[in-house]
């Protein structure tokens, strides 16, 4: 198809366009793909790359670390000390302001959320669940997850646009200085989750000026994508716990992040990271909650990656695994989409998504078609509070489960979808 923009074809052309496309369409139907792209899971030759990890912790090799704790017993509920050494580094933190847990930091997310409601957090007057309305900023198109756990409680939820260089921190600080039902904000600081951005130093440093109406008002950063990086020179992310201890606002702030895309997705590492207050108070709730986490798990994540340089090199080896699938998806987007004035997409240099936008009202049926012809994505509107994109613009692409070749096949569905999306689009505005 000619680079011409749709929107300059008439009528008749629109459809003659759009009769030519559903033959197409057609032919992928009867494929019989079953593709799934729905969430950003990392493949199997991802999961091998730590396979040697569980050969770490055998009945030769004990389970005594090398700070001389028998993992096999209880104990030690922030982790093992080099476990948390290890992680503190990678989150930029010190070894005393970090409570390493299970599997899951969305699961860590949770129970701050939970305990914050339940008992307030550090420093604060009374409960969240005592307050009249308590509402949370998100940043969007952000993170489902996110979103679910402030909906599970009943949280109210407010949209915060985007921009290329993170959260609109004029919406940001309206809302944080103004309104002390605010109590906190969602955010994934580098790679966003799905726009791929990196917030610019400028937004970090707005973040560390913040003077909330909400003496208990907290940022949850949660740096799941930290050491993600795509390609060699990876996106650089101002260190806001340091901002803020030089202000005197450490309290402000929860640090999130894992190993589930570094290791093993099921069995990885969680950690949580705040302030020293903030930690006591966490964990004097933690010490009625378990008596300790899972260290053998640890023990294996500290003898396989050894230390922060270790871990490093480990992940250029998922990046080169990770990289000629972006490099295959933003190709077949440009060489089908660009130049038609249908679509618009962002090219991250980390992380595990590209986050596309179709023209008003074209999302949910590209998904559709995707869907009916054997390729599942993340729903459209997924990226916003309640599943709700006002302008069912937003879809979220991930691209590292499929190997390659099956990569191609749904790139390219996916790229005759949204032409077919948008000339019904066009074809219903013309009319």
């Amino acid at each position: 198809m000619p680079v011409e923009m749709l929107a300059n074809r008439s009528v008749a052309q629109l459809e003659a366009l759009r009769l030519e496309l559903m033959e197409e369409y057609e032919s992928y139907r009867a494929m019989g793909l079953d593709l799934d792209m729905s969430r950003g899971k990392p493949s199997a030759r991802q999961l091998d790359l730590c396979q040697e990890m569980l050969d770490t912790v055998t009945s030769r090799s004990g389970t005594i670390s090398e700070s001389g704790i028998d993992c096999r017993n209880y104990g030690y509920l922030d982790g093992l000390p080099e476990v948390r050494q290890l992680l503190a580094n990678m989150l930029e933190v010190g070894k005393d302001e970090i409570i390493v847990g299970g599997n899951s930091s969305l699961n860590m997310m949770y129970d701050c959320m939970t305990r914050a409601l339940l008992y307030g957090v550090y420093g604060s007057d009374k409960p969240w669940c005592k307050e009249p309305e308590i509402k949370f900023l998100c940043p969007v198109p952000g993170y489902d997850r996110h979103f679910a756990i402030t909906q599970h409680f009943g949280i109210r939820m407010i949209n915060i646009d985007m921009t290329d260089e993170g959260p609109n921190m004029d919406q940001v600080e309206r809302y944080v200085e103004s309104d002390p039902a605010v109590k906190g904000i969602w955010c994934v600081p580098k790679y966003s989750n799905p726009t791929g951005i990196t917030y610019s130093d400028r937004v970090v440093e707005r973040f560390a000026g913040l003077t909330p109406a909400a003496r208990d008002f907290r940022i949850f950063w949660d740096n799941a994508y930290t050491v993600h990086d795509l390609y060699d020179e990876g996106d650089h992310l101002l260190d806001l716990f340091s901002l803020l201890k030089e202000k005197g606002k450490e309290d402000m702030i929860f640090i999130f992040g894992s190993t589930s895309k570094i290791s093993f997705a099921g069995a990885g590492l969680a950690a949580v990271a705040a302030s020293r207050k903030n930690i006591a108070f966490m964990r004097r709730q933690l010490a009625i909650q378990t008596i300790s986490y899972d260290k053998i798990t640890q023990l294996m994540h500290v003898r396989f990656f050894q230390d922060l340089d270790h871990l490093k090199e480990h992940m250029k080896k998922h990046a080169a695994i990770l990289r000629p699938k972006f490099q295959m998806v933003e190709e077949i987007l440009t060489r089908e989409l660009d130049g038609l004035g249908i679509a618009r997409w962002t090219r991250p240099r980390g992380g595990y998504f590209i986050s596309f936008d179709t023209l008003p009202g074209c999302a949910k049926r590209t998904v559709a078609l995707c869907k009916e012809a054997g390729v599942t994505l993340t729903a459209a509107g997924a990226a916003f509070p309640y599943g709700i994109d006002p302008k069912d613009t937003n879809i979220r692409i991930a691209p590292s489960y499929p190997e390659l070749g099956e990569l191609e096949q749904a790139a390219k569905l996916f790229c005759l979808a949204v032409k077919i999306a948008s000339v019904e689009y066009l074809l219903t505005t013309s009319v």
